[in-house]
């Protein structure tokens, strides 16, 4: 069962001290969810939240399931984001996607056996002019790349 930590607690509770409404201070709260517990945001831990920062339940599970940036099962200790848009596409993504897939026996979405990688597309990651790329966990952004770029990236990943 998930439980935040104490450091996370705190957190949360500056977060909704820092917007002048509370609802402000969900998306940065459930981000740090999804640190905690990698990379993945729990049903229980909307329930922890919502007594947090004192906001129902059903309002927190809006924005956890309008957004896209929320994983609502485990991805992986990587959970690399492949841009499918049209200009990545057809700069070799769609290519890489399947490559990577087929080099670690996974379809798209599912978790390799490991539990490093998780691979997925996704719509505009918004660096077109620098297609292709795709995006590691929330925080890294690879651009310029081909097959042989992306292999040596995910190799040189901890």
């Amino acid at each position: 069962m998930f439980k935040l930590s104490p450091e996370g607690v705190e957190f949360v509770k500056s977060e909704v001290a820092r917007y002048e409404s509370k609802e402000s201070a969900i998306i940065p709260a459930l981000y740090r969810v999804q640190k905690e517990n990698d990379n993945w945001v729990p049903n229980e831990a909307i329930s922890e939240l919502s007594q947090i920062m004192d906001i129902p339940e059903a309002r927190i599970n809006e924005v956890f399931h309008f957004y896209t940036m929320f994983n609502k099962e485990p991805v992986g200790k990587y959970h690399v984001q492949v841009c499918t848009n049209v200009a990545c596409a057809m700069a070799g993504t769609r290519e890489i996607l399947k490559d990577l897939c087929d080099e670690h026996g996974v379809k798209v979405g599912e978790v390799t056996s490991d539990g490093r990688y998780c691979f997925q597309n996704v719509e505009c990651l918004g660096s077109c002019g620098t297609a292709p790329m795709l995006q590691i966990n929330q925080d890294k952004y690879n651009e310029n790349l081909d097959i042989e770029k992306t292999k040596q990236l995910l190799k040189d990943l901890p």
